[in-house]
């Protein structure tokens, strides 16, 4: 993979980060994006990937990780759509708010939309390219409390399918990963405020979380990164608009 330029989002922590340290050891050069600048600096300093501090929930965001791309590094090859949101926090339906409605879908399924239509028509003009969205188990079944989050990432596998069938017959390809528990920072704030509303400790939280999955343990973000990694390389090119399960077993 080496030469190849991949720009990554959501990538200063958890699965984003994993994934462009894993990409960037494979010899791949990388643009890391994300909110945190704090915590870009720390994985450019420990990866020596290009970081970018920007919002993706808006059109002007996206076109500005493309163009820094592009500008850093050269045109794109890898796509990886991985920044996300979620704010229900566990709220039913009919206490929904349209602000965290709004927010969701602007940076879960807008931005990946933004950013596949900015870069593709480049990948299809060099006949090669891979683009991967970063979805969920929460995109292939439904959860109590999780409306928003839920629609937009079974919106990606939408997104990810269409775009596959456009792009296939010059070279390049669109596919998703879909993991489960994750033991990253936006999940341990998903276990804090379930506790805070059910009175269970966070410990138990995670330990129910653990054996609902076959293999009795939740995932490291390094473990989806190898996934994404893989169907982002030369050896994946037969795998198109496949939403690939990373969940040891169990969904959701």
């Amino acid at each position: 993979m080496g030469g190849r330029v991949a720009l990554v989002t959501g990538a200063s922590r958890g699965i984003g980060r994993a994934t462009a340290v894993a990409l960037a050891a494979r010899g791949v050069r990388v643009l890391a994006v994300a909110r945190s600048a704090d915590d870009l600096d720390a994985l450019a300093r420990e990866s020596g990937v290009e970081v970018l501090s920007a919002s993706l929930a808006t059109a002007e965001g996206c076109e500005l990780a493309v163009a820094e791309a592009r500008r850093r590094l050269g045109p794109v090859d890898i796509l990886v759509n991985n920044a996300g949101i979620d704010l229900d926090r566990g709220r039913p339906v009919w206490e929904a708010r349209d602000e965290d409605w709004q927010q969701t879908l602007a940076l879960n399924l807008q931005a990946p939309f933004a950013l596949t239509r900015l870069l593709s028509g480049e990948m299809v003009a060099r006949r090669w390219g891979r683009i991967v969205m970063v979805g969920s188990t929460a995109g292939q079944v439904g959860a109590p409390g999780n409306v928003a989050y839920c629609t937009s990432k079974h919106g990606l596998v939408g997104l990810m399918r269409a775009v596959a069938q456009d792009v296939a017959p010059y070279g390049v390809t669109c596919n998703a990963v879909m993991p489960g528990w994750v033991r990253t920072d936006a999940a341990e704030r998903s276990a804090a405020a379930e506790s805070n509303a059910s009175g269970r400790p966070v410990a138990e939280i995670w330990a129910q979380r653990e054996a609902s999955y076959a293999a009795g343990r939740v995932l490291a973000p390094s473990e989806v990164a190898e996934v994404i990694a893989f169907l982002a390389s030369d050896a994946a090119s037969g795998v198109n608009g496949e939403p690939v399960t990373v969940a040891l077993g169990g969904v959701w």
